[in-house]
């Protein structure tokens, strides 16, 4: 959990992709709104790194082995390394040679890196589609609970002229679909970066 979330952490360094095209969130001494960076994204990523991972773990108590050299041989994993790379790739080609606002970039990428990483390492099927649902969930409550005491916060904060406008119990659907797609692949990376498989 912890190595997951000091890489999800350093996520924390794209926030000026994101303010203000999706968002002008307000920050401890207005970092946000003077550099575009702030202390709260560090935090966000870290968190949600670690927590993206375990999720399953929760659920399903079950522990995780090496895999034996002869199943790192099989055909599928001779593009392991590249299929490592296309959340990366593909933010970068739809960033650059798209007009999509970000958060649409995301979320297409992580969903791709989902599909590769199915296609990779089918052993970890449940573990990707539940653990998008997972943290789906647990987004949904978290994110809910913060519209409970401050109801006007995503009126006031996010940019919803250049969003979808769409809003489930409050919720931006962007919000809902990245916390989807990011639990879906971040749920299985590990696994996948390490060859480690899960003991039924």
């Amino acid at each position: 959990m912890l190595k997951i979330s000091m890489i999800t952490m350093l996520f924390g360094l794209t926030e000026p992709l994101f303010v203000p095209e999706y968002w002008y969130p307000p920050s401890l001494f207005d970092l946000a709104q003077k550099t575009g960076f702030d202390i709260e994204s560090f935090i966000f990523s870290f968190s949600v790194g670690g927590i993206g991972y375990v999720l399953y773990y929760l659920v399903y108590r079950i522990k995780t082995a090496d895999m034996r050299t002869s199943e790192k041989k099989h055909h599928r994993h001779r593009l392991h390394y590249y299929l490592l790379m296309t959340p990366p790739v593909m933010f970068l080609s739809l960033a650059v040679f798209t007009g999509l606002n970000h958060i649409y970039c995301g979320v297409i990428s992580l969903f791709t890196g989902a599909l590769t990483t199915l296609y990779c390492r089918p052993d970890l099927k449940a573990k990707i589609w539940v653990g998008g649902i997972l943290f789906l969930l647990l987004y949904f409550v978290y994110f809910g609970s913060i519209l409970i005491f401050f109801p006007d916060y995503v009126r006031l904060y996010w940019n919803l002229e250049v969003l979808s406008k769409i809003l489930i119990l409050g919720i931006p659907l962007e919000e809902l679909l990245f916390a989807f797609s990011f639990g879906m692949y971040w749920s299985s990376l590990y696994e996948h970066l390490t060859w480690k498989k899960l003991l039924q």
